[in-house]
């Protein structure tokens, strides 16, 4: 009989520490796709500004050493030239890859290394006077205290 007794405690042990295991992993899960989530999210609000050509809003997005890169002014002004007047569109459509998180990564040597960051390709399709045309570019997306932030390669 208290050999029955000891399997069954066993067999419970096990259960419990499996159970126990898989909430840890669902926690973790949660955890990490939630950052993923949150990183492609502000990926998305920022071209999201950038179709509707609202440039001031997502110059407020950028880490604050993109924003030591240009002032907000000559952002909205180079971006508005550039785009709508060189390229001769109104606006575009644009794809966001599958985030891929980073160990650690500086947007230049000049710059401190961000722990939390995701690196997301984009690809910007125009349709203008010139044609339609594809822009590729990696972008990267950098928690900076309680925000997440949008971020370019300045890497040489």
């Amino acid at each position: 009989m208290g050999f029955k007794r000891h399997q069954q405690n066993t067999i419970l042990k096990i259960i419990i520490g499996l159970i126990v295991a898989a909430i840890i992993l669902f926690a973790f899960k949660l955890l990490f796709s939630s950052s993923e989530k949150q990183a492609t999210e502000i990926a998305e609000k920022f071209y999201s500004y950038e179709q509707d050509g609202e440039f001031s809003s997502s110059w407020e997005l950028f880490h604050p050493s993109m924003k030591q890169k240009f002032t907000k002014g000559h952002y909205i002004q180079d971006r508005a030239h550039v785009f709508m007047n060189h390229f001769g569109v109104d606006t575009f459509t644009y794809t966001l890859g599958n985030p891929e998180k980073l160990k650690s990564w500086r947007m230049s040597k000049e710059d401190t290394a961000i722990k939390e960051v995701y690196k997301l390709t984009v690809i910007q399709t125009f349709k203008g006077k010139y044609g339609n045309f594809d822009i590729e570019q990696d972008i990267f997306v950098g928690k900076e205290k309680d925000d997440w932030t949008i971020m370019w390669d300045y890497n040489k």
